[in-house]
């Protein structure tokens, strides 16, 4: 079975998140799904690069999500929510999935 990329892993927890959390309007099973996805992708960043790429990778995931939110101010919801997702996915596949 194909490994999923933690770069789409990460993108896909804070797009994923941010989408069930609108659509239902349970802020709360949005974070479910956040999380749920940061820590998958935290452990795959842990194996490919090591724990201290990995914390910078989780802190990067945390201030994405956390950034977004004055940032969809500005330019929109879902703009904010992919630019962020983009950001973090390509930090990464910089510094961890293009190693492993």
């Amino acid at each position: 079975m194909a490994k999923v990329p933690a770069a789409a892993v990460a993108a896909s927890g804070l797009i994923g998140g941010y989408g069930v959390a609108r659509w239902t309007g349970k802020r709360q099973l949005g974070g479910v799904v956040l999380a749920a996805a940061g820590a998958t992708a935290a452990q795959q960043w842990r194996q490919q690069a090591g724990g201290r790429v990995a914390s910078a990778l989780t802190v990067a995931y945390v201030a994405g999500f956390a950034g977004s939110h004055p940032l969809a101010k500005k330019v929109g919801a879902w703009p904010a929510v992919f630019g962020v997702a983009g950001a973090v996915a390509l930090a990464s596949w910089a510094v961890a999935d293009r190693r492993g």
